[in-house]
């Protein structure tokens, strides 16, 4: 799907997040000892998810106050409250729950509110949108160096 140029960046992040939940399903399946997997979860947390959180409060809710905002704010937190969970336990449910929660938000927002905000938005809203991202978003890279998945 063409994604709009101003807000592609937010839609790039969400390969690595699919890539991060293929990931933890390969080192279950592989019987990868938790605290790796773990270890990666909170890694990826750190470094990736909790900063392209943050650009998605800030950069874009603010311009559209309705039920797919709500969702995303909803997911955000749920998905927080089971990286605290994670961050206490190498259970390995929470970490299939993670990745669970993890590619449904990104295939929410991909298939259904990044479209409705392209639908919604007009374009002066939508190149500010894209001034702000560009100042503030950093490319993302997919090196973390214990590859537990393979």
């Amino acid at each position: 799907m063409k994604r709009n140029e101003n807000i592609v960046l937010l839609s790039k992040d969400h390969h690595f997040g699919l890539l991060c939940s293929w990931k933890i399903r390969q080192g279950i399946k592989k019987e990868t000892e938790g605290y790796r997997i773990r270890k990666y979860i909170l890694y990826f947390w750190k470094n990736h998810l909790e900063e392209h959180f943050k650009e998605e409060e800030q950069v874009l809710f603010p311009y559209l106050k309705d039920e797919y905002s709500f969702r995303i704010q909803s997911e955000h937190t749920q998905i927080k409250t089971l990286i605290l969970q994670i961050e206490n336990s190498e259970n390995a449910d929470y970490f299939s729950n993670f990745a669970d929660l993890l590619e449904q938000h990104i295939r929410f927002e991909e298939r259904s509110w990044f479209p409705h905000l392209e639908e919604k938005l007009d374009a002066d809203i939508l190149n500010t949108i894209g001034k702000k991202l560009s100042h503030i978003h950093s490319e993302e890279k997919d090196d973390y160096p214990d590859e537990f998945w393979k």
